[in-house]
């Protein structure tokens, strides 16, 4: 399975563009909505099979589904695609004796009435079914199934103890009431929703429907060759007295199965919550608190294989003017003490595995433009961390049983994703055989740096087409990256630089302050002072990468998205430098954003009286000369659409021309969310945005997408 290859296509006004053959991914928009991604990874217990998903475009073009490849750890034998469905699966995890369960919308079979787990429920009713597909070969079928979905099934690597998890709605006593007043509100089509608690959204769906409850089993070969499991999501639950209706996330389950680490959420004053970390018995249901402060929480938490240690992220509520800090907490369940562990390493860590001796902790943290895998050595006092991984950004890292191995998926904007294994001594990767393959980029991907006025080095990638030199210099944009907590580290299929390049722009990715990877003070810099330090940052990159030859001075464009977003729209009222600024899903007036957004309480500490006085973008509408295109989603609840629509309102109310003469232009999507993610709709938005940059520019009319 592989991109298509570049062909050279003219395209006349009379065909239909979905009956063109596909050019190159970075120049033709339909070739690389319909190039394959991969997902996430899955290992057996006994490290014999390792799985991948890839998301693939579906048959209307309209969406993603995803199935599940099998790759040879040793990397000799080819991946080859081990599930196949019109609908697609996800939720894999191995049992110990290697059946593979998964979560699939694929037609199932009538519910049983042995052992279904509510036989009221039809099958077209069931929106969540796990599937069993044996180790020894034949037909997936179902295992477990429950109209509302799951939200995960975790088994132990050393015994058959399972945990399932799901949502369970508020008030219901048990399972089945669950079931039956699920089915009764889809039938009377009831929406609503009674809230006690804070915050009611997420991103872009609705809290307060749902809270997680939890079903420990064990699930040997016998019991799982009959299919159809009855499992009562409330039988752990309900035996937790003081934990059960407050769980957030099931974070991991020992290697004997006899005990799991789950998320817990507590309301406090004021609309916050303190999450803290319980240890459940999956057998009696008992809890321990393992990890729990006042102005801190937990999270990502990682059990070593000999169960006597965990190990989690702790990370400080900010204030007004601290920035939160992340360290990893490492918990002796013996003697229920923790301690914060590589105390003085200035980096942001996430666990992802212990090794077989519980005596080295391997990690992933942004570092200086990549996402690197680190071992910390838990033996001795000091706990240096050792970078085992050079360039790009590690994700769903697993480690081999033996030890002996990392798999990884790598990224970076020079790759948009190979399979790897990493040594764990030597940190020698080895690629393995990938189910998709991709096509160069069409440039080349530079490492540049410079000095903001204090003195602080500001770094960025910049990536130049192909043609670019002394002779041809390619026109400049400057993408700023959202957050404002984070790094252009990784590949983003979403936010991909090569689409500009590949319309001849020099794209210049730069970290400012606030960006991780490069230490607290770093991030200190720019907390509360959004338009000070990152917007000197962003303008002395700029200057910087202005000055080389291969990139032209003339009519510069921005653009960036949600907390770049927000940069946009103070950099469209603090300098005239651009020809044209993208906005897409900006903070546009911090004084309604700070209570409108999903989390308002997390940001209510910095964003503060006077930093909305001092930084609000919407305060310098009036000296906005620039065009500026507004692009917004009506399902983004971190940054709702009042904010595109009071931006859009402002630029509008300021032209005093001839309507038609408007320079500037509102792309608006009713049914998307923050990030715009169905491939049509990521065709509209690069068409919009080339179309725009393209005009402002002097290089062309403005036109609109063919759907438009």
């Amino acid at each position: 399975m592989t991109t298509p290859e570049s062909v050279d296509t003219k395209q006349s006004d009379e065909q239909d563009p979905d009956e063109v053959p596909l050019g190159s991914p970075w120049a033709d928009l339909r070739a690389y909505i319909a190039t394959p991604r991969l997902g996430s990874l899955v290992l057996s217990a006994d490290g014999s099979t390792l799985l991948v998903s890839v998301n693939e475009l579906d048959h209307e073009q309209t969406g993603y589904r995803s199935s599940w490849w099998k790759l040879d750890p040793s990397g000799a034998a080819p991946a080859r695609r081990l599930t196949r469905s019109v609908e697609g699966e996800s939720l894999a995890a191995f049992l110990p004796g290697g059946d593979l369960i998964f979560s699939s919308g694929r037609p199932a079979p009538p519910v049983t009435k042995e052992y279904g787990p509510n036989p009221e429920i039809e099958p077209s009713d069931q929106d969540g079914v796990l599937w069993c597909l044996p180790v020894g070969g034949g037909e997936a079928y179902p295992i477990a199934r429950r109209f509302g979905g799951w939200e995960g099934v975790l088994p132990a690597r050393r015994s058959n103890s399972v945990l399932f998890s799901a949502a369970g709605f508020p008030g219901t006593a048990d399972e089945k009431q669950d079931q039956k007043l699920r089915k009764l509100r889809k039938s009377k089509k009831i929406s609503a929703l009674l809230h006690d608690s804070y915050p009611v959204r997420y991103w872009d769906h609705d809290l307060g429907g749902s809270e997680t409850r939890l079903y420990a089993t064990e699930l040997a070969g016998s019991e799982v060759d009959h299919g159809d499991l009855r499992v009562d999501l409330d039988k752990i639950t309900r035996l937790m007295p003081d934990a059960g209706r407050r769980l957030d996330d099931v974070q991991a389950i020992a290697e004997d199965g006899s005990f799991a680490v789950v998320g817990r959420k507590t309301p406090k004053p004021r609309g916050k919550t303190q999450v803290s970390l319980v240890e459940v018995d999956l057998v009696s249901g008992e809890t321990i608190v393992r990890a729990e402060a006042e102005g801190a929480e937990f999270g990502n938490a990682v059990i070593s294989p000999d169960g006597t240690l965990i190990v989690a992220i702790r990370e400080t509520e900010p204030t007004a003017t601290e920035p939160p800090t992340v360290r990893l907490w490492l918990i002796d369940r013996a003697t229920g003490e923790g301690r914060v562990l590589a105390e003085d390493w200035d980096r942001w860590p996430s666990p992802v595995a212990f090794s077989p001796d519980s005596r080295t902790l391997y990690v992933t943290a942004d570092e200086d433009g990549d996402s690197p895998i680190f071992a910390i050595d838990l033996s001795g006092q000091g706990a240096e961390p050792k970078r085992l991984t050079g360039d790009g950004a590690f994700s769903s890292v697993l480690l081999a049983p033996a030890g002996d191995r990392l798999y990884a998926v790598r990224t970076s904007y020079a790759d948009p994703g190979s399979i790897v294994a990493v040594d764990t001594v030597s940190g020698e990767l080895t690629d393995l055989p990938s189910p998709v393959t991709y096509p160069e980029p069409p440039g080349q991907l530079l490492d540049v740096e410079t000095r903001a006025a204090d003195g602080v080095r500001i770094r960025s990638y910049l990536a130049l087409p192909s043609g670019a030199s002394a002779e041809h210099p390619a026109p400049l944009a400057l993408w700023i990256h959202g957050g404002p907590l984070s790094s252009w580290n990784a590949w983003s299929w979403r936010w991909n630089p090569w689409l500009l390049v590949s319309q001849g722009y020099a794209v210049l990715l730069p970290d400012p302050a606030l960006s991780t990877g490069y230490g607290q003070d770093f991030i200190r810099r720019g907390w509360g002072r959004w338009g000070a330090e990152p917007f000197t940052d962003l303008m002395a990159a700029t200057d910087a990468v202005l000055e080389r030859d291969e990139i032209s001075s003339d009519k510069p464009v921005a653009m960036g998205g949600s907390f770049g977003g927000y940069m946009a729209n103070w950099v469209a009222g603090h300098t005239d430098r651009f020809a044209g600024i993208v906005s897409h899903a900006s903070l546009w007036n911090l004084d309604a954003f700070r209570y409108t957004t999903d989390f308002g309480v997390y940001w209510l500490p910095e964003l503060n009286d006077r930093m909305v006085a001092d930084y609000s973008p919407h305060r310098a509408a009036d000296d906005i000369r620039t065009p500026m295109l507004v692009i917004h989603g009506d399902k983004d609840y971190r940054v709702p659409i009042s904010e595109g629509l009071g931006l859009w309102a402002e630029l509008v109310s300021r032209h005093e021309g001839d309507p038609e003469e408007l320079p500037h232009k509102f792309l608006y999507f009713p049914d998307e969310n923050h990030w715009v993610l169905s491939p049509q709709h990521a065709i509209v938005w690069y068409e919009t945005v080339w179309s725009f940059l393209k005009s402002v520019r002097g290089d062309g009319n403005f036109e609109r997408s063919r759907v438009l």
